[in-house]
């Protein structure tokens, strides 16, 4: 019997690449088409629905989005279009097969953090209004799912989409890294997330799920915790708070509750200083 067929969307970057390289170990009886922009264009909809009668998948991890706060901020029609208006194509055309939605811890406002899937979502700028509102289109479908991430760090393809490449750049620059003690999220490596998400995909189980890092870490600690592998880092490193920093809004504590996915999960997942401890050869 052939593998089944899933597609991954936005395969070129970050998480997306990380679930369509981890096909093979986690999902071994899927084949996977990573689909990108250079394909076809998920904002046209004709496009899409010829694309998906031709393949028919019977997954589609719907990774490709605006991510970036900032871009999302600058260009709101753009962002409403590609985070909302094109996740709405996509969970109609797929009512009757496996969806998975990726979202963002970024749906909250921040006010007090460790939010489970049962808190109301109060975002505080457009890239979070945009997945929040995609969150309630995908949910209609009680066979749908939507996973929320925090950080997620890793090496993408064009080297400045995790947190860590973000840091490695200023740093190899020469620029200061101003990091936040006052900005907390759950950062999660890449490959770990690639696994959750995988293995949620196996269970087939329709809903939200919030999959991120074990530990609650402002910035500043972030950015101590990679020093350690990286200990050149140091010298362009110094505290910073966010709330006095200029641009978008900025929600303070996203930091993520786990406890629902993580009885899913065949294995815990990670904090950050751990992982890294227990993957020193591994690329990050």
């Amino acid at each position: 019997m052939d593998p089944k067929l899933g597609w991954i969307t936005g395969a070129h970057g970050l998480i997306g690449n990380y679930i369509v390289q981890t096909a093979a170990r986690f999902a071994s009886t899927w084949r996977v088409r990573g689909v990108t922009r250079e394909q076809f264009d998920l904002l046209d909809g004709e496009a899409v629905r010829r694309e998906l009668q031709k393949d028919r998948p019977q997954l589609i991890i719907h990774c490709a989005a605006i991510s970036s706060v900032v871009q999302a901020q600058a260009n709101p029609d753009l962002a409403r279009r590609v985070n909302v208006e094109a996740t709405r194509v996509l969970a109609e055309l797929a009512a009757d097969i496996q969806f998975i939605f990726l979202s963002t811890d970024l749906v909250f406002d921040g006010r007090r953090g460790n939010y489970a899937e049962a808190d109301a979502p109060n975002p505080l700028h457009v890239y979070g209004e945009t997945k929040a509102a995609a969150e309630q289109i995908v949910l209609k479908n009680p066979g749908h799912t939507v996973v929320r991430l925090s950080l997620v760090g890793g090496i993408s393809r064009s080297g400045n989409r995790g947190f860590n490449e973000q840091l490695r750049q200023s740093a190899a620059s020469g620029q200061t890294m101003r990091l936040f003690t006052d900005e907390f999220r759950s950062p999660l490596p890449a490959s770990e997330a690639a696994r959750a998400i995988w293995e949620l995909a196996a269970q087939k189980s329709g809903g939200l799920f919030h999959v991120a890092g074990a530990d609650r870490l402002s910035r500043w600690e972030i950015g101590r915790i990679l020093a350690r592998r990286f200990p050149e880092w140091r010298t362009n490193m110094e505290p910073a708070l966010a709330r006095e920093f200029p641009g978008p809004p900025r929600a303070l504590d996203t930091s993520l509750n786990i406890a629902r996915a993580q009885e899913r999960l065949s294995s815990p997942l990670p904090g950050l200083a751990p992982w890294l401890a227990a993957h020193p050869n591994e690329p990050f």
